[in-house]
């Protein structure tokens, strides 16, 4: 930490990594690579200590390196992932709905599916490791992550007839609807992966748990098309800090 005094104003000015001080106001400041000390920069760590020694913000930075003119790459992974979400980076295969969401370039759009896609294909599809949800608390549990989430998401669970699980798809982000919530955008992951029933889910960033009448229209449009597809939504529920609660429409069983 570096403090400096300004003696025409008589103010102090605190410099770190992470923030400056201008007398009682705090502003957050990005932390710039080449001015970091090497055993803190992400790529000198990860020569040093090894991955276990980064956090996934600062992996994500190697992978993204260089940053943008209007970004700098560590605050750019630090932005991606409290945005996203991690859980919903790492099932996205969209580079274009990654662009348009997180507003980064389509390279570096293309980096973060490519990386995630080979972490899918050498870890995550290992025998054993298969996910039943056989409940609203059970998809509550699984999706925890979206309880800290500054934006709305929308995300789909895909099970097959036994309730394992298929395929998670972040559907989208901000408030739901019925101009950026379509049928299709539901259903199409589920004739993807053959599908027989969806568990949908949505986080409310404000903390109320109360689903708005746009939730539970949008909630009944879905029912009734998965009806026509044959294919069930069986469950919708609104995650918050601190609980979750399915919207009250009548849901196929």
């Amino acid at each position: 930490m570096k403090k400096y005094q300004n003696t025409q104003e008589n103010i102090i000015i605190i410099h770190d990594s992470n923030f400056e001080y201008n007398g009682n106001k705090r502003y957050d400041t990005p932390q710039i690579i080449r001015e970091m000390d090497d055993n803190e920069k992400p790529r000198e760590k990860l020569v040093k200590n090894g991955p276990s020694s980064l956090s996934s913000h600062e992996l994500l930075a190697i992978i993204l390196s260089p940053g943008t003119k209007k970004e700098e790459v560590l605050t750019m992974s630090r932005r991606i992932f409290k945005e996203y979400g991690e859980k919903s980076i790492v099932f996205e295969t969209n580079v274009k709905k990654l662009k348009k969401a997180l507003d980064i370039p389509t390279a570096k759009a293309c980096k973060i599916v490519a990386c995630f896609e080979l972490g899918r294909r050498f870890f995550h599809k290992r025998k054993g490791k298969q996910i039943f949800i056989r409940s609203a608390r059970d998809a509550a549990k699984y999706l925890q992550d979206m309880r800290e989430l500054e934006k709305e998401h929308l995300r789909g669970l895909y099970l097959n007839s036994r309730n394992c699980l298929l395929h998670d798809e972040l559907i989208s982000i901000g408030s739901l609807t019925a101009s950026i919530i379509h049928p299709r955008e539901v259903f199409r992951p589920a004739l993807e992966y053959s599908a027989t029933s969806i568990i949908l889910a949505h986080n409310h960033p404000s903390g109320i748990s109360k689903p708005s009448k746009a939730d539970i229209e949008i909630t009944k449009q879905l029912v009734e098309a998965g009806k026509n597809l044959g294919i069930n939504l069986i469950d919708h529920i609104i995650l918050s800090k601190n609980k979750f609660i399915s919207i009250p429409v009548e849901y196929i069983i």
